[in-house]
């Protein structure tokens, strides 16, 4: 796009800031003259609230204008409607005569009243940008003017070369972080929770040493990616904010073992999660939006707390059975989405708690009774069927108890139906193709073949109380 933003100082400037690809940076002379007017451009608060004025319209404009060419000359402009007039005047000419004369300067005309319409855009963008330039520059020194005796308490700190590992300037109604923390180089733990903050700026990565992030309940609606160069970082609490979603980059903070990233309005995890996050140990993810975990997440072997309540989760990755450490897993109120749990659940041998209340599970797996560590189970407000709503009421032991009495008696029923069979085929090969077929059921799912609660798959034809078994225990 070649068109002369020269006229538009302060639009051009702000358009290489948004989008430095396509938009070369104004001239020396443009900046120089933006100085005295705009002293406070570099502040990122400012440039951010600038970049976010632009409206999506602005490539398309830009686009026209060099297709158009060469702005028609003043001079010629004026002289194509001299003639237009004096050809429209004239009575020798009938109007269809005249108005086709005069079509022969019109072109001229038209051109010129393009390029007034979209400069007149781009004027009132220039005049925009300016009134939200005046109004959060008036905000950031009234900040400052404001600023509370915490903030510079620790910036005279920092500045007199002072030691600190530890900062709270959590609830003092911080619009933005200011740049100075981040040079604090020796930071362990940061808490800038309860402000007001609605971005983190990129120079956070500086922080090399932080261990702790509490950035919750701001009003962030994105994480910047240079997040991701916080190397050391334990713990991330992010919760309470405007999140959508969270940078791929977080998979680098591979020293994480707590992430809170609840109370937000996530839709997604990034696809390369857990690849990184294999220390993780706590995942906090409630009160969402998320409709799916990534098949990542099957890598986050140190995994033992994972909370992903009130989201709207359709189902789980049957890798999920790897994450051996878990001990805590809570999917309840997931409400109309969450209609059963995978076989590979109880793969899950540490797993005490276990909250899947509040969907619509009809059944659970009928190995479930290997859930031997399991000490609490919530499955209220389940469409339950298997076990009956009876038995889940009386807790892990006696769902546990009610499980391995039915797995025994599919056993049961397979021996005798392969003992039947060998009988009519008189091979005396009975025992062994029981064997055969009891190990086949265990690996592809004893459920698949009695046609409910689901196998690898996305579950059975039948509804789990056609199944005899059910009624005879």
């Amino acid at each position: 796009m070649e068109h002369d933003l020269d006229k538009f100082p302060l639009l051009s400037y702000v358009l290489h800031q948004y989008d430095s690809k396509h938009h070369a940076p104004p001239s020396m002379a443009v900046q120089q003259t933006l100085a005295p007017s705009f002293p406070l451009l570099s502040d990122p608060q400012i440039m951010y609230s600038l970049t976010q004025s632009i409206p999506t319209t602005i490539t398309q404009t830009l686009t026209v204008l060099a297709s158009l060419g060469p702005r028609p000359d003043p001079s010629a402009v004026s002289s194509a409607r001299s003639m237009i007039a004096e050809i429209l005047q004239m009575d020798s000419l009938s109007p269809e005569e005249a108005a086709k004369e005069a079509e022969i300067y019109a072109g001229a005309v038209r051109l010129e009243e393009v390029y007034d319409s979209y400069e007149k855009e781009l004027s009132d963008l220039e005049e925009k940008l300016s009134r939200v330039y005046a109004t959060e520059a008036e905000s950031l020194l009234r900040s400052r003017e404001e600023m509370n005796e915490e903030v510079v308490k620790v910036l005279k700190a920092a500045e007199s070369g002072k030691v600190l590992e530890r900062v709270d300037l959590s609830g003092q109604e911080l619009k933005l972080l200011p740049e100075a923390i981040c040079k604090i180089v020796g930071l362990v733990s940061l808490n800038i929770s309860g402000n007001n903050l609605t971005f983190i700026p990129d120079a956070i990565s500086k922080l090399k040493k932080l261990q702790e992030l509490d950035v919750s309940s701001n009003s962030l609606e994105s994480l910047p990616d240079s997040i991701g160069m916080l190397l050391n970082l334990r713990i991330l609490n992010v919760s309470a904010n405007n999140l959508t979603s969270l940078p791929e980059s977080i998979a680098h903070c591979r020293s994480l073992v707590e992430l809170d990233a609840s109370y937000n309005n996530l839709t997604s995890l990034p696809t390369n999660i857990g690849y990184g996050l294999q220390n993780l140990e706590r995942l906090l993810i409630h009160l969402n939006k998320l409709r799916y975990f990534p098949g990542s997440i099957s890598e986050m072997i140190s995994l033992k707390y994972l909370d992903a309540h009130m989201n709207e989760i359709h189902g789980l990755p049957s890798s999920m059975g790897r994450l051996k450490k878990l001990e805590v897993l809570n999917l309840s109120s997931n409400f109309n989405n969450l209609m059963r749990v995978p076989d590979a659940i109880t793969d899950l041998i540490n797993l005490r708690e276990l909250d899947l209340s509040n969907n619509q599970i009809q059944a659970i797996p009928d190995s479930f009774y290997m859930l031997k560590k399991l000490e609490k189970l919530n499955l209220d407000h389940n469409p339950l069927e298997i076990p009956s709503q009876e038995v889940a009421k009386q807790g892990a032991e006696a769902v546990r108890e009610f499980m391995r009495k039915r797995w025994d008696m599919i056993m049961g029923e397979e021996q005798q139906r392969i003992g039947v069979e060998a009988e009519r085929h008189g091979d005396g090969t009975g025992w062994v193709s029981w064997g055969t077929s009891m190990v086949t059921n265990l690996v592809s799912g004893v459920s698949q073949t009695v046609g409910f609660g689901g196998g690898p798959g996305d579950g059975g034809d039948n509804k789990p109380g056609e199944s005899h078994f059910y009624y005879q225990i």
